[in-house]
């Protein structure tokens, strides 16, 4: 079904449950002013959104580049635009200026609904926006090139909208990549995979209606409203996760009792060390979802003195072409399997989810025609991890080559390539060992990420560190880049000295790491613009490069 009709659904059934919140203003004292939406007020914006839009000449499989940020109206626009059955478009505005205009050029929208900036950029950069025929301005009253005020577009009096008919197999979006092993992709949604997402969230973490999220990526608001839950918005910049204030998420938790929440890793890092040090608990918390880049432990730890004793934390694993596909508990992974990690044993996400099917592949960086091409691999031998269910995408827009590569065909089943690798245990639990692209081919082996970082990891004085390759696979040097805690750098030739020693000791006593004798410190690593937590090992590289 199109995915819009949970809203109407939801209306009917809940209409005066707050369904969106955002901080509003502050008063004198600093106090937070809400103003929010119930479910029948937002499918009412939403109605009056998809009559001004079709009055515009928007229409059904029309492609609209969506970039307006989190708010009351984000969510009744997205609404708005799938009610038509137009197909959004949604890029992550922090990728850099010239990724997104060549993701922009790439789609060709023929529709956009976006900020005063984006506007002007259209305006500046007229070629990549050619494709556009209907322009819409959030933000402001006036008239804009080209543009109709959101304003000019929203009908007075409601009517209902009847959500247009869709298809399983029809378009629904198109979501780009963080492109953090690459250019940024467009992929391809479906509306039968976002209700099979929906369906398999809902049902593996038991959320119920009548919850209350507080998602730290904007499109998961999404999801919360087809799962019946009130959404707050919180009041930080999504493009910089990793600088949220903490005090105002803690402040959002506990004056809305919110009850899940998924954000990225960099996110509760901050916010659990200024829980830890002001003694804050946030007792309304049921469940904590954190993506995007392997959890430290610590911060699952960190979680025990927050958090109610029946609340939990958990990792799902996944990416934007197919998500989600394994997860795992932190208390699960206190238990069982930390002590396994620090040794070098890679990162555990879990048991697949149902209907989702992961095997492990001999890793090639070539395409891949069809099924019958595959040599599966054993268990507990490292892989390449493909990934096939209801939730995988079948391929990226307009890409055609990018699709070869990642994408297995298998009759009516189509594979996905996570670009990861790593392994299946006896229990059938995926362990995650780092992006294929990042793994290091020298004349003794292959040496991948995440278990040899473990090893490094391990020093009181590290915060994190970066396996990188110097020269051509398969002769490559393997290297170490070094962050430290505080993001400083050793004091002096003799202090570098004595942490260079230190860490090859680390590394010598573990099979993993005894060919690695490079090592280079760095003040901060280049991360991904999502979730702030996928480190760019090939900037890295670059840099070792030239630093050697």
């Amino acid at each position: 079904m199109n995915i819009a009709a949970y809203l109407p659904k939801m209306a009917q059934t809940v209409p005066y449950q707050r369904a969106v919140v955002f901080p509003h203003s502050r008063d004198r004292w600093g106090r937070v002013s809400y103003t929010h939406l119930t479910f029948r007020q937002l499918n009412e914006e939403a109605d009056r959104y998809a009559h001004g839009f079709t009055n515009l000449g928007f229409r059904k499989g029309m492609r609209v580049l969506l970039m307006v940020r989190p708010s009351l109206e984000f969510i009744a626009l997205t609404f708005a635009l799938f009610k038509i059955g137009a197909v959004p478009i949604l890029i992550d505005p922090g990728m850099g200026k010239s990724n997104l205009l060549d993701c922009i050029a790439s789609v060709e929208p023929e529709g956009l609904v976006a900020v005063p900036m984006v506007h002007l950029a259209r305006f500046i950069y007229r070629r990549y926006f050619r494709s556009v025929r209907c322009s819409v301005m959030v933000g402001s009253k006036f008239p804009w090139i080209g543009a109709v005020p959101l304003d000019h577009v929203r009908p007075k009096v409601w009517k209902p909208y009847e959500v247009a008919e869709a298809k399983d197999t029809d378009m629904a979006a198109i979501l780009f990549t963080t492109g953090s092993t690459g250019s940024p992709k467009g992929v391809v949604y479906l509306h039968g995979m976002f209700d099979a997402q929906v369906r398999l969230i809902q049902q593996h973490y038991g959320i119920r209606p009548g919850e209350v999220d507080l998602p730290g990526f904007p499109l998961f608001a999404l999801f919360s409203i087809a799962m019946g839950m009130t959404c707050i918005i919180p009041e930080m910049d999504p493009t910089k996760p990793s600088q949220v204030d903490p005090v105002k998420i803690v402040e959002a938790i506990n004056n809305q009792g919110v009850t899940n929440s998924f954000g990225s890793p960099a996110i509760w890092r901050r916010v659990t060390e200024y829980c830890l040090k002001e003694g804050i608990r946030l007792p309304s918390l049921r469940r904590i979802l954190m993506a995007g880049a392997p959890v430290p432990a610590a911060i699952l730890k960190s979680f025990t003195a927050i958090l109610a004793e029946d609340a939990n934390t958990y990792t799902p694993y996944g990416a934007t072409e197919a998500l989600p596909v394994a997860s795992i508990s932190g208390r699960e992974i206190l238990a069982e399997t930390e002590e396994k990690t620090c040794s070098g044993a890679g990162v555990c996400v879990g048991l697949p989810l149902p209907t989702i099917r992961v095997r492990i592949i001999e890793i090639t960086d070539r395409a891949i025609c069809s099924w019958s091409e595959v040599k599966e691999l054993p268990r507990g031998e490292i892989g390449e991890i493909v990934v096939c269910g209801p939730v995988v995408t079948h391929e990226y827009y307009n890409r055609g080559e990018a699709t070869a590569l990642a994408k297995v065909f298998d009759g009516q089943n189509v594979w996905h390539r996570m670009g990861d690798v790593g392994y299946l245990d006896d229990a059938g639990r995926l362990w995650f060992c780092g992006r294929m692209a990042h793994r290091v081919v020298t004349p003794k082996g292959t040496l991948f990420t995440i278990p040899c970082e473990a090893i490094f990891n391990q020093h009181p004085e590290v915060f994190r560190t970066a396996l990188v390759g110097l020269g051509k696979r398969p002769n490559q040097k393997p290297l170490i880049v070094v962050e430290l805690r505080g993001g400083r750098m050793p004091k002096g030739k003799a202090e570098a000295a004595r942490l260079i020693n230190e860490l090859r000791e680390l590394g010598q006593k573990s099979p993993l790491t005894r060919q690695i004798e490079d090592f280079l410190f760095h003040p901060a690593f280049p991360v991904d613009i999502r979730h702030n937590a996928k480190i760019f090992r090939e900037k890295l590289a670059v840099w070792a490069e030239r630093r050697l």
